[in-house]
């Protein structure tokens, strides 16, 4: 007995017919999924951005119209802000608050690079008795709120006579003071292989010529990241600068901001904006130009022991 066995070449196309649905299908799902992310990410984008345009905005507003004004574009655009910013308060000028911020901000950087730099290798390179306790307590600074040391240094200051000058600001970075910039130096020269340091030795280098010929140049993207970190740090610092300085020649930047609010009289709120920009460029030029070498030095550095 015989069994027919029905031809299955007709069935071909509507299989790739239902294929190229399911495909169709799939792609669509895939689109709208990648069109919701994107109108997601744009939601999010504009709400985080918003604080900044409007700033930016607000800088060439009358100051009557910053605050309580629903409207974000100005209707009487004018530099007049810019101008009275630029102007300075109290008889200072801008530019000794611009040079005030630049001269802890470069400090800073000069002072963590040198010092930091130094103590990093000590404790990746050279072998000494408590290196792992210095280490271990040198870390847990790192969990010491900073307000809790805030009376007892200012008294140190204010007994040295050293309150209204830059030293109780700068003083710290060139004493390596932040464990985070030690830290991060550490973990990076503990990934450099071992054996350049023996090839040096044998060649008859001591511990500063390994350091200064061999450690600082492939360090180049630790450096850099604790460069970014301590200017833009330094440079926004507000508590600091208000503990110690008294004297308005010698405030910064985010000291000058608050000059320009007072609650007793008339703010000026305009000026106040259009510093806050005026403050905010050089670390927004400082990180386009460095943020290459920043991402290099986070990806590279990594936290492995």
């Amino acid at each position: 007995m015989s069994t027919a066995i029905a031809p299955t070449g007709p069935r071909r196309p509507v299989a790739d017919e239902h294929s190229a649905k399911l495909r169709r299908a799939t792609r669509n799902r895939n689109r709208g999924k990648e069109l919701l992310f994107h109108v997601v990410t744009l939601a999010i984008v504009a709400v985080i951005l918003y604080p900044a345009i409007w700033m930016l905005a607000s800088t060439f507003k009358p100051s009557n119209q910053i605050v309580g004004n629903v409207s974000l574009w100005p209707t009487d655009a004018s530099f007049d802000n810019i101008r009275t910013a630029l102007g300075g308060i109290g008889g200072v000028s801008f530019w000794t608050f611009f040079t005030n911020s630049l001269i802890l901000a470069i400090g800073s950087v000069v002072g963590i690079v040198i010092s930091c730099s130094v103590s990093a290798y000590a404790f990746a390179r050279i072998n000494f008795p408590g290196r792992n306790v210095f280490f271990s307590l040198m870390i847990g600074t790192l969990l010491l709120p900073f307000h809790v040391v805030i009376i007892p240094q200012y008294i140190v200051f204010n007994n040295l006579g050293l309150v209204n000058t830059f030293v109780p600001l700068l003083i710290g970075k060139f004493l390596a003071a932040e464990a985070f910039f030690v830290f991060l130096m550490v973990q990076f020269m503990r990934n450099l292989p071992r054996e350049l340091d023996e090839a040096a030795r044998i060649d008859g280098a001591g511990h500063v010529r390994i350091f200064t010929a061999i450690m600082l140049p492939l360090m180049k993207p630790a450096l850099v990241t604790s460069s970014i970190f301590a200017f833009i740090w330094s440079w926004n610092d507000f508590f600091g600068p208000l503990l110690y300085l008294k004297n308005p020649d010698l405030y910064s930047l985010p000291i000058a901001l608050r000059l320009f609010v007072d609650q007793t009289t008339t703010s000026d709120y305009g000026a106040q904006m259009a510093m806050a920009v005026l403050a905010l460029l050089p670390v927004l030029l400082f990180f386009l130009i460095f943020q290459r070498y920043l991402v290099e030095g986070v990806a590279t550095q990594g936290l492995k022991g």
